[in-house]
């Protein structure tokens, strides 16, 4: 019974023994595991904590818009001081108010003409006048050009202004209704010498051209079997077709 005893004795005390070198392992252990737990988050926090760099955007709508000056030359400068004041804006719109008044051959034109440059424009216009008016009662003849022979009305302008303007005359009524190089001209704008059109038969845009005498008057190569007249364009018939004019004869435009 003694010995029993003693035997559970030893084994408490081994038992006791091998637990007590086990615990410290234990506890190092678990502080090592609650250290891991801990890093993480302290590693996020300081993450969070640190300042973030931000860049400073350009906003294109915040941009003002870039406006681009021009030197204007002397003669723009004289143009612009012509015009009305909510018109004196823009380079590219002085030059069409410009080259308006330089076509269209008006009072208020910023074009200041010499005595001999004006005297020359006036010959100019007296010469195709006095060559159309030569023409009365010479027969129509399709694609006629020559006195001799006689004209249709697209004839009769060409060989009136052939020789008298820088610019190339077209030889169609249709392509003289589409030439750039003359300025379209409102019908209470009319001056002599401006070119009326009309469109009678249908083909293409204008069929049909005349040149404008004042007073309401025009002269033209109608159609067969007529000569050369002057009309009104007050007639009911010339009222019905007209379709425009341009000014092909200007101070800027004479040889």
């Amino acid at each position: 019974m003694r010995l029993l005893i003693t035997l559970l004795m030893l084994a408490f005390a081994q038992l006791f023994i091998s637990m007590a070198h086990a615990s410290p392992h234990a506890a190092v252990k678990a502080d090592h595991h609650k250290a891991d737990s801990v890093t993480p988050a302290r590693e996020s926090d300081r993450r969070k904590r640190r300042p973030i760099k931000t860049t400073a955007r350009k906003v294109k709508e915040t941009r003002q818009p870039v406006v681009k000056k021009y030197k204007l030359r002397k003669k723009e400068q004289h143009a612009v001081a012509a015009l009305p004041p909510k018109k004196r804006y823009g380079r590219h719109r002085l030059r069409n108010e410009e080259a308006e008044a330089l076509t269209s051959g008006s009072a208020t034109s910023p074009l200041r003409l010499s005595k001999a440059h004006r005297a020359r424009y006036q010959k100019a216009r007296e010469t195709a006048m006095n060559k159309l008016m030569d023409q009365l009662g010479k027969p129509y003849l399709w694609g006629g050009t020559s006195p001799k022979t006689g004209f249709d009305c697209s004839g009769l302008v060409w060989y009136a202004y052939k020789d008298l303007v820088k610019f190339k005359i077209p030889r169609t009524a249709n392509e003289m209704y589409h030439l750039r190089d003359a300025a379209s001209v409102k019908r209470n704008e009319l001056e002599k010498g401006d070119l009326v059109f009309f469109r009678i038969n249908g083909r293409g845009a204008a069929d049909h051209v005349g040149v404008y005498l004042g007073n309401g008057k025009f002269i033209q190569s109608p159609r067969t079997g007529k000569d050369i007249q002057v009309s009104a364009l007050t007639e009911d018939y010339w009222e019905q077709h007209y379709v425009g004019a341009r000014r092909v004869m200007t101070p800027k435009t004479i040889r």
